[in-house]
């Protein structure tokens, strides 16, 4: 069981690093493609990889699982949620957008209990209370300066957060490789539909950067752009795979924590792609949601290791 548990903490990490690799990709071209165009190369992009890699875990015949439904259910709010996160990061600087949808973890925690079964103490609770005032701290509300486009980043968060709790509750039958085969083929359908809905409304633009991004109509992408756009087929499959597969391993609770790693990244590749450089407020936001976090976590590990403890103590 630790061994689970810690293979699937270093899987969270890492499919956190591979994952936060899109950003730069998609932001660089979010100001002349719609996000639609991009999430439907690239997943046209991951569908072969997807095949091969399933075919290597558990056989192509394990796509025609009987619990299709729920599968496609998590994709569609898979689909949703990475929708809202490309949309936010189109108008939001990098650090901004990657610390609201880090209350990801704590929503997971929160919600670990009445969706899957599994103990959250009332001190996780507090924890997402405090993650709570960490958004309101980067939001800002009455500054003057909020954008809504901080919004999108943070319902992605709790949507995002929902589906890996559904990766825990079918990770018994289902393989990480089968559930990311499911998103990205319903990243394809959906980029597919959503384009095609906004093309019959006749909606070419927006004056927002989040909706420009979201209505803009297709174009013939230059040699450069579309290689941008297919690398993320790539680091898409790796990191579905990635993610599917902590959740998959280990509880919910304790392994969500270490989403936190991706911090690190994203103010990265802001700066050193976008010149973009955090204000003290993301900062100071930043850190209360990360220590919340942290705080649970170590509460959670507490709660774990103390039957353990008594049994070591126990003269019988």
């Amino acid at each position: 069981m630790q061994n689970r548990i810690v293979l699937g903490m270093a899987s969270l990490c890492l499919g956190v690093l591979v994952f936060s690799l899109q950003d730069p990709l998609i932001k660089a071209v979010s100001g002349t493609y719609p996000v639609t165009e991009v999430m439907a190369i690239r997943s046209i992009v991951a569908l072969p990889i997807l095949l091969v890699l399933v075919h290597a875990d558990v056989g192509l015949r394990a796509i025609f699982s009987k619990r299709f439904r729920m599968l496609t259910m998590r994709a569609l709010i898979l689909f949703t949620s990475y929708t809202l996160y490309y949309l936010a990061i189109a108008a939001l600087p990098l650090a901004d957008a990657v610390a609201l949808y880090f209350m990801a973890p704590l929503f997971i925690m929160a919600l670990a209990g009445p969706y899957l079964g599994e103990r959250v103490a009332g001190q996780t609770l507090v924890t997402v209370m405090v993650g709570m005032l960490g958004v309101l701290v980067m939001l800002r509300p009455g500054a003057g300066l909020f954008d809504w486009a901080a919004l999108l980043s943070l319902a992605s968060a709790v949507l995002y957060g929902f589906s890996q709790l559904m990766a825990r509750k079918i990770g018994d039958t289902e393989s990480s490789t089968v559930m990311a085969f499911y998103q990205n083929g319903v990243y394809l359908l959906g980029a597919a539909a959503v384009a095609g809905l906004f093309w019959l409304a006749g909606i070419a633009h927006a004056t927002h950067p989040s909706l420009e991004f979201l209505v803009r109509p297709w174009i013939w992408p230059t040699s450069i752009d579309f290689l941008t756009m297919a690398a993320c087929g790539v680091v898409a499959s790796a990191g579905m795979i990635l993610l599917s597969q902590a959740y998959r391993l280990a509880p919910a609770n304790g392994v969500a924590t270490f989403e936190y790693t991706g911090i690190i990244w994203s103010p990265l590749w802001g700066f050193l792609f976008f010149a973009e450089v955090p204000r003290s407020t993301t900062v100071v936001g930043a850190a209360l949601i990360i220590g919340a976090g942290l705080f649970a976590l170590n509460a959670s590990r507490r709660r774990s290791s103390a039957p353990a403890i008594a049994a070591t103590c126990d003269p019988a």
